[in-house]
């Protein structure tokens, strides 16, 4: 995190992987600073009865960095064990509302960081040509690794917004 505003080659990864990995990095440190210091409480707050807590959206960046690990290193989808495990957290909505919540900051902070270490594992056995390879994805369409790599945190920095929205609707509610 001593260079978190360079996006650079890192020690141990091709060119690309690691600047990959130097984006990937820059989001979850903002993520843990919107979220920094939440009790309990906070983390479960719902902004309304069909939205999302802050806590359901920490597991959910977690759970979709998993999916995507299976996804682009093992060629396969979440098997019913892990579902019941991460299921709530990627789809959210009245599963994650119920299944997500009474949890302490370090919890949601030890499961980004158990799921982000076996990333950088599993980064250290690919090249940067392994980013370019395609494959079938959504709708139909090619999407290569460094796309659905991007997505992974893509979808980290949109529901950081979301977040950030959230802490603000609280501030003015508790």
């Amino acid at each position: 995190m001593d260079q978190i505003y360079l996006i650079t080659d890192i020690q141990g990864y091709t060119p690309e992987v690691g600047r990959l990995l130097s984006m990937m990095n820059y989001a979850r440190y903002t993520t843990l600073e919107a979220a920094k210091n939440l009790t309990t409480e906070q983390l479960d707050y719902l902004m309304d009865p069909e939205g999302n807590s802050i806590g359901a959206l920490l597991l959910h960046f977690a759970a979709v960095e998993f999916a995507y690990q299976l996804e682009t290193f093992e060629k396969r989808d979440l098997n019913e064990e892990e579902m019941l495990i991460w299921g709530p957290a990627l789809d959210l909505g009245e599963k994650g509302r119920q299944a997500i919540r009474g949890n302490d900051l370090t919890y949601y902070v030890n499961k980004l960081n158990e799921v982000r270490t076996k990333t950088y594992e599993l980064f250290k056995t690919v090249d940067d040509d392994w980013l370019h390879l395609e494959e079938p994805f959504w709708y139909g369409k090619q999407a290569n690794h460094y796309f659905m790599w991007f997505h992974v945190f893509e979808d980290e920095i949109n529901h950081r917004g979301q977040i950030r929205l959230i802490k603000k609707k609280m501030n003015t509610q508790l």
